[in-house]
Protein backbone atom coordinates (compact mmCIF):
# COMPACT_ATOMS: atom_id res chain seq x y z
CA UNK A 1 0.00 0.00 0.00
CA UNK A 2 1.41 3.53 -0.86
CA UNK A 3 1.46 6.30 1.24
CA UNK A 4 0.01 9.85 -0.01
CA UNK A 5 2.76 12.01 -0.62
CA UNK A 6 2.98 15.14 1.34
CA UNK A 7 1.77 18.35 -0.86
CA UNK A 8 5.21 20.60 -1.29
CA UNK A 9 3.25 23.75 -0.01
CA UNK A 10 2.23 21.84 3.14
CA UNK A 11 6.21 21.00 3.23
CA UNK A 12 7.50 24.16 2.83
CA UNK A 13 4.81 25.80 5.21
CA UNK A 14 6.28 23.47 8.41
CA UNK A 15 9.83 24.01 7.29
CA UNK A 16 8.80 27.71 7.27
CA UNK A 17 6.75 27.43 11.05
CA UNK A 18 9.72 25.44 12.23
CA UNK A 19 12.23 28.49 11.44
CA UNK A 20 9.62 30.57 13.14
CA UNK A 21 9.74 28.77 16.21
CA UNK A 22 13.36 28.54 16.55
CA UNK A 23 13.68 31.78 16.75
CA UNK A 24 14.96 32.82 13.18
CA UNK A 25 12.39 34.75 12.24
CA UNK A 26 11.12 36.64 15.42
CA UNK A 27 7.99 38.02 16.46
CA UNK A 28 7.65 41.19 13.92
CA UNK A 29 10.45 39.97 11.23
CA UNK A 30 9.22 40.46 7.57
CA UNK A 31 9.85 37.06 5.55
CA UNK A 32 12.18 36.61 2.51
CA UNK A 33 10.35 37.69 -0.69
CA UNK A 34 7.83 35.08 -2.28
CA UNK A 35 10.55 34.85 -5.10
CA UNK A 36 13.09 34.45 -2.50
CA UNK A 37 11.13 31.63 -1.23
CA UNK A 38 10.81 29.97 -4.68
CA UNK A 39 14.56 30.23 -5.65
CA UNK A 40 15.25 28.31 -2.00
CA UNK A 41 12.88 25.33 -2.16
CA UNK A 42 13.50 25.04 -5.87
CA UNK A 43 9.28 25.83 -6.57
CA UNK A 44 6.79 28.13 -8.47
CA UNK A 45 5.91 30.97 -6.72
CA UNK A 46 2.17 29.59 -7.07
CA UNK A 47 3.04 26.83 -4.25
CA UNK A 48 4.94 29.35 -2.14
CA UNK A 49 1.75 31.31 -1.90
CA UNK A 50 0.03 28.45 -1.11
CA UNK A 51 2.36 27.67 1.97
CA UNK A 52 2.30 31.20 2.99
CA UNK A 53 -1.98 30.98 2.54
CA UNK A 54 -1.68 28.10 5.14
CA UNK A 55 0.44 30.57 7.66
CA UNK A 56 -1.12 33.18 7.73
CA UNK A 57 -4.55 31.30 8.37
CA UNK A 58 -2.90 29.77 11.03
CA UNK A 59 -2.23 33.07 12.70
CA UNK A 60 1.82 32.56 12.31
CA UNK A 61 2.57 35.17 9.59
CA UNK A 62 0.31 38.05 8.26
CA UNK A 63 0.48 39.69 4.89
CA UNK A 64 0.95 43.95 5.19
CA UNK A 65 -0.33 45.15 1.44
CA UNK A 66 2.77 46.49 -0.98
CA UNK A 67 5.29 45.67 2.21
CA UNK A 68 5.28 41.97 2.28
CA UNK A 69 4.37 38.57 4.72
CA UNK A 70 5.89 39.43 8.63
CA UNK A 71 5.99 36.94 11.40
CA UNK A 72 2.65 37.85 13.80
CA UNK A 73 4.13 39.23 16.96
CA UNK A 74 2.75 38.83 20.43
CA UNK A 75 0.25 41.26 21.32
CA UNK A 76 0.86 43.99 23.79
CA UNK A 77 -0.64 44.69 27.10
CA UNK A 78 -1.84 47.78 26.93
CA UNK A 79 -3.65 49.76 30.34
CA UNK A 80 -6.18 51.70 30.79
CA UNK A 81 -6.11 54.18 33.38
CA UNK A 82 -6.02 57.90 34.79
CA UNK A 83 -2.95 58.57 33.52
CA UNK A 84 -1.99 56.36 30.43
CA UNK A 85 0.84 57.53 28.13
CA UNK A 86 1.66 55.33 25.39
CA UNK A 87 5.79 55.71 24.99
CA UNK A 88 5.64 54.62 28.93
CA UNK A 89 3.34 51.89 29.06
CA UNK A 90 5.20 50.21 25.70
CA UNK A 91 8.32 51.18 27.08
CA UNK A 92 7.12 49.27 30.46
CA UNK A 93 6.29 46.11 28.56
CA UNK A 94 10.19 45.95 26.91
CA UNK A 95 8.84 46.74 23.55
CA UNK A 96 9.86 50.40 21.26
CA UNK A 97 7.37 52.43 20.79
CA UNK A 98 7.30 55.26 17.84
CA UNK A 99 4.21 57.86 16.49
CA UNK A 100 4.13 58.41 12.72
CA UNK A 101 1.90 62.16 12.64
CA UNK A 102 -0.13 62.34 9.15
CA UNK A 103 -2.12 65.19 10.43
CA UNK A 104 -1.52 69.19 11.79
CA UNK A 105 -4.67 71.27 11.24
CA UNK A 106 -6.67 73.80 13.04
CA UNK A 107 -10.60 73.93 12.42
CA UNK A 108 -13.83 74.82 13.70
CA UNK A 109 -14.90 71.76 16.08
CA UNK A 110 -17.56 69.63 14.82
CA UNK A 111 -20.26 69.25 16.92
CA UNK A 112 -19.28 66.17 19.39
CA UNK A 113 -15.77 67.61 19.37
CA UNK A 114 -17.38 70.78 20.75
CA UNK A 115 -19.69 69.20 23.69
CA UNK A 116 -16.71 67.19 24.85
CA UNK A 117 -13.75 70.03 25.09
CA UNK A 118 -17.39 72.43 26.50
CA UNK A 119 -16.74 74.37 23.33
CA UNK A 120 -19.13 76.82 22.05
CA UNK A 121 -20.64 75.46 18.80
CA UNK A 122 -17.99 75.42 15.90
CA UNK A 123 -15.16 76.53 18.21
CA UNK A 124 -11.23 76.57 16.62
CA UNK A 125 -9.83 73.38 17.61
CA UNK A 126 -6.36 71.40 16.62
CA UNK A 127 -6.59 68.61 15.08
CA UNK A 128 -4.04 65.77 14.97
CA UNK A 129 -4.17 62.06 13.25
CA UNK A 130 -1.73 59.39 13.30
CA UNK A 131 -0.89 56.00 13.61
CA UNK A 132 1.23 54.51 16.57
CA UNK A 133 3.58 51.82 16.42
CA UNK A 134 5.44 49.03 18.66
CA UNK A 135 8.41 47.46 17.65
CA UNK A 136 7.95 49.16 14.00
CA UNK A 137 3.94 47.37 13.59
CA UNK A 138 1.26 49.95 13.17
CA UNK A 139 -0.92 49.23 16.27
CA UNK A 140 -3.17 51.79 16.36
CA UNK A 141 -4.91 54.99 14.48
CA UNK A 142 -5.89 57.63 16.30
CA UNK A 143 -7.10 61.07 16.00
CA UNK A 144 -6.71 64.11 19.05
CA UNK A 145 -8.83 67.07 18.92
CA UNK A 146 -7.95 70.02 21.48
CA UNK A 147 -9.13 73.63 22.19
CA UNK A 148 -7.24 76.06 20.24
CA UNK A 149 -7.91 79.45 22.24
CA UNK A 150 -6.34 77.42 25.10
CA UNK A 151 -3.62 75.91 23.70
CA UNK A 152 -2.45 78.29 20.94
CA UNK A 153 0.81 77.07 20.48
CA UNK A 154 0.12 73.07 20.54
CA UNK A 155 0.88 72.28 16.82
CA UNK A 156 4.20 74.35 16.74
CA UNK A 157 5.30 72.32 20.00
CA UNK A 158 3.98 68.90 18.81
CA UNK A 159 5.95 69.41 15.69
CA UNK A 160 9.10 69.80 17.51
CA UNK A 161 8.65 67.10 19.92
CA UNK A 162 6.12 64.57 18.39
CA UNK A 163 5.00 63.88 22.20
CA UNK A 164 1.31 64.90 23.14
CA UNK A 165 2.34 64.56 26.60
CA UNK A 166 5.44 67.28 26.08
CA UNK A 167 3.55 69.19 23.47
CA UNK A 168 1.25 69.82 26.57
CA UNK A 169 3.63 70.37 28.65
CA UNK A 170 5.07 73.03 26.38
CA UNK A 171 1.79 74.77 26.79
CA UNK A 172 1.44 74.56 30.75
CA UNK A 173 -0.65 71.25 30.93
CA UNK A 174 1.69 69.73 33.29
CA UNK A 175 -0.47 67.38 33.99
CA UNK A 176 -4.01 65.73 32.48
CA UNK A 177 -6.13 62.62 33.24
CA UNK A 178 -8.69 60.97 31.42
CA UNK A 179 -11.89 61.62 32.51
CA UNK A 180 -14.16 58.85 30.88
CA UNK A 181 -13.48 56.19 28.36
CA UNK A 182 -15.81 54.48 26.18
CA UNK A 183 -14.73 51.10 24.01
CA UNK A 184 -16.56 49.67 20.83
CA UNK A 185 -15.41 47.04 18.80
CA UNK A 186 -15.80 48.02 14.96
CA UNK A 187 -14.26 46.89 11.63
CA UNK A 188 -11.85 48.45 9.80
CA UNK A 189 -13.13 50.17 6.84
CA UNK A 190 -10.92 50.66 4.01
CA UNK A 191 -8.48 53.85 5.32
CA UNK A 192 -8.31 52.17 8.50
CA UNK A 193 -6.75 48.67 7.26
CA UNK A 194 -4.71 50.85 4.96
CA UNK A 195 -3.31 52.83 7.98
CA UNK A 196 -2.71 49.39 10.46
CA UNK A 197 -2.12 47.49 7.21
CA UNK A 198 -4.80 45.07 8.14
CA UNK A 199 -7.05 43.37 5.73
CA UNK A 200 -10.53 45.55 4.91
CA UNK A 201 -12.64 44.05 7.56
CA UNK A 202 -10.44 43.01 10.33
CA UNK A 203 -12.00 43.80 13.93
CA UNK A 204 -10.64 46.87 15.71
CA UNK A 205 -11.79 48.68 19.39
CA UNK A 206 -12.26 52.05 19.19
CA UNK A 207 -11.89 54.01 22.48
CA UNK A 208 -12.99 57.33 22.73
CA UNK A 209 -11.97 59.29 25.79
CA UNK A 210 -11.31 62.88 27.03
CA UNK A 211 -8.80 64.32 29.28
CA UNK A 212 -9.33 67.03 31.79
CA UNK A 213 -5.81 68.92 33.40
CA UNK A 214 -5.74 69.06 37.13
CA UNK A 215 -8.71 72.16 37.59
CA UNK A 216 -11.30 69.45 35.23
CA UNK A 217 -10.68 71.65 32.07
CA UNK A 218 -11.01 69.15 28.98
CA UNK A 219 -7.62 69.66 27.33
CA UNK A 220 -8.19 66.76 24.90
CA UNK A 221 -10.94 64.93 23.10
CA UNK A 222 -9.51 61.53 21.71
CA UNK A 223 -10.30 58.37 19.59
CA UNK A 224 -8.11 55.76 18.91
CA UNK A 225 -8.66 52.63 16.68
CA UNK A 226 -6.57 49.29 18.44
CA UNK A 227 -5.68 46.57 15.63
CA UNK A 228 -7.88 44.26 17.77
CA UNK A 229 -4.81 41.42 17.43
CA UNK A 230 -1.78 43.31 18.10
CA UNK A 231 -2.84 44.99 21.59
CA UNK A 232 -4.56 43.59 24.99
CA UNK A 233 -6.31 45.94 26.90
CA UNK A 234 -5.85 45.69 30.91
CA UNK A 235 -8.00 47.79 32.60
CA UNK A 236 -6.65 48.23 36.54
CA UNK A 237 -8.49 49.82 39.68
CA UNK A 238 -6.63 52.70 40.22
Amino acid sequence: MTSTPTPLWKTIADSLGTDIAEGLYPPGAKLPTEAELAARFGVNRHTVRRALAALAEAGTVRPRRGAGVFVTARPTDYPLGRRVRFHQAVTASGRTPAKRITRRETRPARAKEAAALRLPPGAAVHVVEGVSLIDGQPVAAFRSVFPAAALPGLLAALAQTQSVTAALAACGVRDYTRAETRLTAKRADALMALALALPEGAPVLRSVGVNIDPAGRPVEFGTTWFAGDRVTLTVTPE
